[in-house]
């Protein structure tokens, strides 16, 4: 049964095709809004989330489907003890496809291992967002057209932040990317990362703590903010929770055609006098995760049915 665990489970083609889909759905919607009639969708939020989880269940009511699922680990068994396993083998009776976030790093790979329908993950600790990701190579896609030839800033929280480690990932695979990291030093990317997808692909990069200084290079600058759920203590939060904030003036030397990214929910790194500067994508970024679990969806349940 296939499922969709880290961004690396697709291929280049799988996931050029999937944007091929969305895009379609964007032009056509009323092509789609039965696509899923009759199908299910489960979504088991054991963390908190808004976008993702209502991004999915829209997803699957435009295209004709239902809903079921939580939205917390204490409204369903696992307030109980029940298993990851467990709970993936009986969802499997009720459901058609499953969206899950987790804690814990691996378990929406356990639910798939046992789960007799398709898995999703929507996140697993700080590990993989691979939808997240997907929609990040929807919004580069539509805003700039393509993948080649980019210099790509991630800023902020590049240790914990899985949706920068699996959007680096996956333009690794592409050519003649540029990779600029801006961060304090506490939370510069691992070095696991930077050995094993960037040195190992030869795509150049260059560590920064000063955003300003590199702003004029970047065609995409993909903010994060610093999580205060992934950090053990709360001084180091405080003390770090600040070190970026995207104002205005700091955009005076930025190309004119600049993607401003960012995968919510922001606290403060982006001021909000940003949200009207033509170069701020983040809102469109929420719109098109949409349309990309859309076609994920489809594909999903188009090959568990062959």
């Amino acid at each position: 049964m296939r499922s969709l665990i880290d961004i690396l489970d697709f291929t280049v083609e799988e996931v050029n095709e999937l944007i091929a889909t969305a895009n379609d759905i964007i032009d056509n919607p009323d092509k789609y809004c039965e696509k899923c009639k009759r199908k299910k969708l489960a979504t088991l939020f054991f963390e908190p989330s808004t976008r993702t989880r209502l991004s999915f269940e829209s997803a699957m009511i435009e295209l004709g489907g239902s809903v079921i699922g939580f939205s917390a680990a204490n409204n369903s068994s696992a307030a109980k003890g029940e298993s990851v396993a467990d709970t993936a083998k009986t969802i499997s009776c009720y459901a058609d496809i499953i969206a899950m976030r987790h804690p814990k790093e691996g378990a929406p790979l356990v639910a798939a291992q046992n789960a007799t329908i398709p898995v999703i993950n929507a996140g697993d600790g700080g590990h993989n967002h691979p939808t997240q990701t997907l929609t990040d190579l929807l919004t580069i896609h539509r805003e700039k057209g393509g993948f080649e030839n980019l210099t790509v800033g991630f800023c902020g929280d590049l240790k914990f932040g899985r949706t920068v480690h699996s959007l680096i990932t996956a333009l690794s695979r592409y050519s003649g990317l540029n990779v600029v990291l801006i961060s304090p030093e506490e939370l510069k990317l691992p070095s696991y990362i930077k050995k094993d997808v960037l040195k190992k692909n030869g795509i150049p990069y260059k560590q920064t703590t000063d955003l300003e200084s590199v702003m004029p290079e970047l065609d995409i600058l993909y903010m994060t903010r610093v999580q205060r759920e992934r950090f053990f203590n709360e001084e180091d939060y405080l003390r770090l929770k600040d070190s970026y904030i995207l104002e205005p003036k700091k955009l005076n030397n930025a190309k004119k055609d600049l993607c401003i990214m960012h995968p919510l929910p922001r606290v403060n790194e982006i001021s909000v006098a940003v949200d009207d500067d033509p170069r701020a994508c983040y809102f469109k970024q929420v719109l098109y995760g949409k349309y990309i679990r859309m076609a994920l969806i489809l594909k999903l349940l188009e090959e568990a049915e062959k």
